[in-house]
């Protein structure tokens, strides 16, 4: 029986056999300094949708990871570059579910979901509390993490109240988005802290709650959970502490962790897996012949089946690769 891209997708998301192993790829549309400059700024709203409708017509996704470029940036007033202690956010609170960040971002999403040419799978990015909270304090992007540090051993307290109150709108952003511009999920990218100074208890009890909240968002209103945990820049990640956050989907950087996907499936219970390409442009999706692509795909499957695994990358892979590379990895994953 034929079944649809959506119908696949979907069952191979639920662990389900299909007639072909999925395949997706993403990157920015945006250059980094625009990445947070989305609000209320139609110009930079319009080049992500406008590399959005590229990408559709030129790679034909499998399914979609929705790009929030352009809204990096959590518009809390508390929140700036010039925040020194925990205490100065002591007395944060929402944005308000009204807030013009989450409607634009609504809009972005219908926009986009306007340029499909059939109906296919769709996941909104979307960041952990604490990654949206050390990119403002830095001011930069992949940045921060010495303010949580420090402001763990300051108040552990207060960071964790600040970021259950980040939490609770991103919670809301993500009900809109699923509900208001029907897709069919999120994709949370999560990190562990990169300084020693920040154990795995000290992420357990002060930090994981934030997370929670948002997969417990989405599953609220019926959406599926992909969870990425990043691994942008030589970041490095406990692969095995996320292993009983209940997400649908696992990805995470294969080799430079150490954990294959075969592996990474057993760890985390026996449910789907993302991924197994380098995303830089070291990495042979990159720079490698079609033969070396599609043999890359192929040592894949042998490894980790065709079954609950989803052919993808290891974080979002250079914006200016040819589309014809990934058409290649669709070849393959046909088997």
């Amino acid at each position: 029986m034929v079944i649809s891209r959506k119908e696949r997708v979907i069952k191979a998301f639920h662990g389900e056999s299909v007639d072909r192993v999925p395949v997706g790829f993403w990157y920015h549309f945006l250059p980094e300094d625009e990445l947070g400059q989305g609000l209320n700024n139609h110009t930079i709203f319009q080049k992500n949708l406008e590399g959005h409708r590229k990408f559709i017509k030129e790679v034909d996704p499998d399914f979609i990871k929705i790009m929030s470029d352009g809204f990096f940036t959590y518009p809390n007033p508390l929140i700036t570059t010039g925040v020194s202690s925990i205490q100065d956010l002591s007395e944060i609170s929402s944005i308000g579910e009204d807030h013009p960040w989450f409607e634009q971002q609504v809009e972005l999403v219908k926009a986009i979901k306007n340029s499909f040419t059939e109906d296919i799978v769709a996941i909104y990015n979307i960041f952990a509390p604490v990654t949206y909270l050390k990119w403002q304090l830095a001011g930069q992007i992949a940045s921060g993490d010495t303010f949580i540090a420090d402001f763990l051993h300051e108040n552990a307290q207060i960071l964790k109240r600040v970021l259950n109150t980040i939490a609770g709108d991103i919670a809301i952003l993500v009900r809109k988005i699923i509900t208001e511009a029907k897709i069919d999920g999120i994709y949370l990218s999560v990190q562990s802290i990169q300084d020693d100074r920040v154990s795995d208890e000290d992420y357990r009890h002060y930090i994981a709650p934030s997370d929670l909240k948002i997969l417990e968002a989405a599953h609220q209103v019926d959406g599926v959970s992909v969870l990425h945990i990043c691994g942008y820049e030589g970041a490095t990640n406990n692969i095995g502490f996320f292993k009983d956050y209940p997400a649908q989907v696992y990805n995470w950087a294969v080799k430079p962790e150490g954990v294959s996907l075969s592996k990474g499936r057993e760890l985390f219970g026996g449910k789907p897996v993302l991924g197994g390409f380098v995303n830089t442009q070291e990495g042979v999706l990159y720079s490698g012949s079609k033969e070396e692509v599609q043999a890359r795909v192929k040592e894949l499957l042998q490894e980790a089946g065709t079954r609950a695994t989803i052919i993808g990358a290891d974080c979002t892979i250079p914006s200016n690769i040819g589309a014809e590379r990934i058409a290649w990895v669709k070849e393959a994953a046909a088997w």
